[in-house]
């Protein structure tokens, strides 16, 4: 799975063990909760005494030590499989097509049939565990004529299928709930306390889990229980008793004592396989402390500054960089180590290392999060145009299509955007105003006082800069003056632009006959298809699903904020060589570009709405809320930084809008 040697150390060394450590206290745990178990499926109000003996005794036969020995197998596959799709990044499905593809993937299929197999075996465990008429898939029984024969025990079959089922169910609700995805815990506490506080959530889970999941069984048993009954007694020559009613009746599934042992069994069956999930989750999550720096080179791709850029695996840079934030805050010495300089040569490697990654993390965000208002933007100002409508003044489009084309200013809003974010079309330096060719006319759209003020140079750290901006300029100059061919139906001529200058890469190649004919026939079977209601259910964006989807990593770039800021702050009486200054103002205009863009991303419909938390169900749904904590951790991050250097900022070179907003900070008025 992993390339390089120093990728698959961490996985070798830590993770496996950390995972065969949880796999082991899961089967620890077995026998007590086998023996709650038994009790709870023999247990007798009237005769208590005798139910406690004959449990004991039932516990230490051959074949309750031969059904523990399946489960500690199964126990073990568990684990394997936790292991297998376990995730930091949660998958989250955008629509009702991305999720049914997510659950008819073949890697899913395969984890599906493993999971009905390992339900059947856990439900033939306790059907032998119970005893009784659920013991035993045949027995003898007698025909109103002729000898004796095999009949089918329909109670043990049933058993079978409702753990085939359960096992079926918990697979498929992993996917819709995200049940292989881990997260991190914001407040670090010892395993015992952790695995403590959350057991009394896997019984409730457990339990209402099972009961839903043998209400469904129910269901699907009364109206299809005759296919496996029949295929089974055909398969291994077994008759049916015509005395006794069949279960897929109403008269069968109405006995209540059947239904609480298929609901204790599975519950049973949950309760393991859940307690084995949530140690594996304490253990994996554990705080890893990385070295600064070593003594020896051999060892220097386990330092923090190395594994801290490292891609893959992906839980590796996690821990490293939660082992980051940690140290900022409660480590001096290891601060110290940071701060240092490297001998011989005198050079800051370590810091430039860390926060390099740090801002490149942060940069990135910026850039999908600028990404996805282009993609809004594009969709709003397409919609406008294609209705026909006459033309409006610019102060009157600026205000009605204010929540459908973010790029556009509004006059009546002060707008606090810097270049490095809107200005991407102005070809030059990163320190070259805007010219009179880049100023609209007065009646376009784009003249307002928001324009003018996007003067400001370009930050080092904007995701803008340097050879990421060329891309874009060819992409965002045509759509940025788009709305000026409303002047040329006036007959004024339109505004120059830099996109208009002809140039070899910017010339339109005109498609072939054959490329406008398929994309017209695209259109057409789009057309075709918005109209019938079952695809636009299944193709439709789920609420909240692109804002959860653009946050989904959120927690490496939380810890990222923590790390700088308090490493930062530490560094305005720890840091003895000034290496953090260097980099102050790169750090301070990418949390406020950063700022700047999560701000514009809540203004958006579905981006403020807080989702409720699911209570009955073991999937982490953390991920749901961290574009709010990450956009409280980048307002803390950097209240940080200007408490603990005050007016000192006013020494740091940055931009007149940057100046501004920090100036807000500064002031605590953001």
């Amino acid at each position: 799975m992993f390339s390089t040697e120093q990728s698959c150390w961490f996985i070798r060394k830590v993770i496996c063990w950390r995972a065969a450590a949880s796999i082991a206290w899961a089967v620890l745990l077995l026998p007590p909760i086998t023996a709650v178990f038994v009790i709870l499926s023999r247990f007798s109000l009237l005769h208590p005494i005798h139910t406690l003996s004959e449990c004991f005794s039932l516990l230490t036969s051959a074949s309750a030590i031969f059904s523990f020995i399946l489960l500690c197998g199964v126990i073990l596959m568990v684990g394997f499989l936790n292991l297998e799709y376990y995730t930091v990044i949660p998958t989250i499905a955008c629509s009702k097509i991305a999720m049914l593809g997510q659950l008819l993937h073949p890697r899913q299929i395969l984890n599906s049939l493993a999971h009905c197999i390992m339900g059947i075996v856990v439900a033939w465990s306790c059907a032998v565990t119970i005893g009784g008429r659920y013991e035993k898939l045949g027995y003898t029984c007698m025909q109103s004529e002729g000898p004796p024969q095999m009949c089918l025990n329909e109670y043990h079959l049933v058993f079978l299928l409702a753990g085939a089922f359960v096992g079926l169910s918990h697979s498929l609700l992993g996917v819709i709930h995200n049940m292989n995805y881990v997260s991190f815990h914001t407040v670090q506490q010892y395993k015992y306390l952790r695995f403590k506080g959350s057991l009394p959530l896997v019984v409730k889970c457990s339990a209402t889990q099972a009961l839903y999941s043998v209400r469904n069984f129910i269901v699907v048993y009364f109206f299809l229980g005759y296919i496996p009954r029949v295929w089974i007694c055909k398969t291994l020559n077994l008759h049916l008793n015509s005395s006794i009613h069949p279960l897929d009746s109403i008269a069968g599934l109405l006995d209540l004592s059947l239904l609480y042992q298929l609901w204790i069994s599975a519950t049973f069956l949950l309760f393991t396989w859940y307690i084995t999930l949530l140690l594996f989750r304490i253990f994996v999550t554990e705080v890893y402390s990385f070295p600064v720096q070593s003594s020896f080179t051999e060892d220097a791709h386990q330092c923090l500054p190395k594994v801290v850029t490292d891609q893959q695996p992906i839980i590796l840079k996690f821990l490293a960089l939660q082992d980051l934030a940690l140290l900022s805050q409660h480590s001096p010495s290891r601060r110290y180590e940071v701060f240092s300089l490297s001998q011989p040569g005198g050079h800051p490697h370590n810091w430039n290392a860390i926060s390099r990654e740090c801002l490149s993390l942060l940069a990135d965000l910026t850039q999908r999060l600028v990404a996805y208002h282009d993609t809004v933007a594009t969709n709003g100002r397409a919609k406008s145009l294609s209705t026909g409508s006459e033309r409006k003044t610019s102060s009157e489009t600026s205000v009605t299509s204010g929540s459908e084309d973010f790029m556009s200013p509004r006059p009546n809003l002060l707008m606090k955007t810097p270049a490095s974010v809107f200005a991407r079309s102005i070809v030059g330096g990163p320190q070259s105003p805007l010219t009179a060719p880049f100023t609209p006319d007065l009646d376009s759209p784009f003249a307002s006082p928001a324009l003018r003020r996007l003067t400001a140079p370009v930050e080092q750290c904007s995701p803008w800069h340097g050879s990421v901006q060329s891309p874009h300029i060819m992409r965002r100059g045509p759509k940025l003056w788009s709305t000026s061919t409303d002047a040329q139906v006036n007959g004024s001529p339109p505004p120059p632009s830099p996109a208009s200058v002809p140039s070899p890469q910017q010339e339109p190649s005109k498609p072939s006959l054959l490329a406008q004919f398929l994309q017209n026939r695209k259109e057409q079977v789009k057309h075709f298809l918005a109209k019938r209601v079952l695809i636009m259910y299944l193709f439709n964006k789920l609420p909240e699903a692109s804002s959860q989807a653009l946050f989904a990593d959120s927690q490496a770039h939380i810890w990222a904020l923590e790390g700088l800021s308090y490493l930062v702050q530490a560094s305005f009486s720890e840091d003895q060589f000034g290496v953090v200054q260097t980099t102050l103002p790169s750090i301070l205009g990418c949390m406020l570009v950063l700022q700047e863009a999560v701000d514009r991303h809540f203004k958006l419909p579905h981006a403020s709405s807080k989702p409720l938390r699911s209570s009955s169900s073991m999937g982490d749904s953390n991920y749901k809320t961290l574009r709010f904590a990450l956009r409280a951790t980048l307002k803390t991050s950097i209240y940080r930084i200007t408490t603990t250097f005050g007016d000192h900022l006013n020494a740091v070179q940055m931009s007149a809008e940057h100046r501004k907003r920090l100036q807000q900070f500064l002031e605590y008025k953001e």
